[in-house]
């Protein structure tokens, strides 16, 4: 069975990013045993992700080495090549999203991951996503990059769990009711 699932922190009000781009308040909750809070889990039942641009080059920006051991296909229409350094570890994909998905799944990528604000809104918006699983900071940030934009219309989830990490911050996960 195909799934497209999200994974993502926002702020209280809906934001997965500042007003700035920044990420700085992902972190106001101290976490000194660095519990994952089912990262781990997903990347263990995914077999790839699909993120945009921004999310790409936000991550390129981190002074880590590369955080992902499954493929990564960069989804831009802009973009014309993967930085030398990311060859072999990041693939570029283009066109319709129904398109890049009969791609991927035709190579054998069924279970995504979907990263991004705009790609999320875009796989939303087009009913392309099976899962969301939104890990609430408790934080307002009054402004930035929205989680969610305008869908067209409507669309059902159902609450699968909610969990508590650290006694403060909220995780939920859904599935798209079909």
């Amino acid at each position: 069975m195909k799934s497209n699932i999200v994974f993502i922190a926002t702020s209280l009000d809906g934001y997965i990013a500042d007003s700035k781009g920044g990420l700085d308040w992902l972190n106001i909750i101290p976490n000194p045993d660095q519990v994952d809070m089912g990262y781990e889990s997903l990347m263990a039942r995914i077999d790839g992700l699909i993120m945009g641009r921004n999310t790409f080059e936000t991550v390129c920006s981190f002074d880590v080495e590369w955080p992902y051991t499954k493929p990564v296909f960069v989804l831009s229409n802009t973009l014309k090549k993967i930085p030398k350094e990311y060859e072999g570890k990041v693939e570029l994909v283009q066109g319709a999203l129904k398109d890049v998905l009969a791609h991927l799944n035709n190579k054998g990528y069924t279970q995504l991951y979907i990263d991004g604000g705009a790609t999320i809104q875009s796989f939303l918006k087009e009913d392309l996503i099976d899962e969301l699983i939104i890990t609430t900071i408790p934080i307002l940030l009054g402004g930035g990059v929205p989680l969610f934009g305008d869908l067209g219309q409507a669309k059902e989830l159902e609450l699968v769990e909610s969990k508590t990490y650290l006694n403060q911050i909220v995780q939920s996960h859904y599935k798209r009711k079909r």
